[in-house]
């Protein structure tokens, strides 16, 4: 597309005023509407079906890397960013690398050192966050998936919780606890 071919709203959105009160004396109503604005909205709309919680530092969240590859196998600790009814997006270092969208990867919620509950899902979505220098991987909880249950009250609970969380700034330790 060439140039010629667009239109450009700009110094119309700015001179909103002038064609406000020239409008006011000819009576005429003709509104600009800014369609990118309108169309990210509608993405938003579309995108976000179900609720998401945003999650930081909440409980310790790995996956599981197969024994090919760079990686060699085991364990990498990921950042979970949020999570909802369909699926879950999280953090991985740039260092550490980044998986490909459609693939399925093993999951471990740990809720204390020793003890987790796995998962799997499927990369939909990754983008390379720029301000916070990460890989934010999104993906879709598999419905086959194992833990299927446990994974369900797992996401009604953080929302739930979520609502009255609090964050401690160590203030109330007693001289004994720090």
């Amino acid at each position: 597309m060439s140039k010629s071919n667009v239109i450009d709203l700009k110094p119309l959105l700015e001179n909103k005023k002038q064609k406000q009160s020239h409008q006011a004396i000819n009576h005429e109503v003709t509104p600009v509407i800014n369609m990118e604005e309108k169309r990210k909205e509608l993405l938003l709309k579309e995108h976000r079906q179900t609720k998401r919680t945003i999650l930081s530092e909440f409980v310790g969240a790995f996956i599981i890397f197969a024994t090919n590859g760079p990686n060699l196998g085991g364990l990498q600790k990921v950042n979970l960013y949020d999570i909802s009814d369909d699926g879950l997006s999280f953090d991985m270092e740039p260092s550490v690398g980044r998986l490909r969208v459609g693939e399925e990867i093993a999951m471990r919620i740990y809720l204390s050192q020793k003890n987790y509950f796995s998962f799997t899902v499927r990369v939909t979505n990754l983008r390379f966050e720029k301000e916070e220098g990460t890989n934010r991987h999104g993906c879709q909880f598999l419905k086959g998936s194992v833990n299927k249950e446990a994974l369900y009250h797992f996401v009604k609970f953080i929302e739930n919780v979520s609502l009255n969380l609090k964050e401690d700034f160590g203030d109330k330790l007693t001289q004994n606890s720090k």
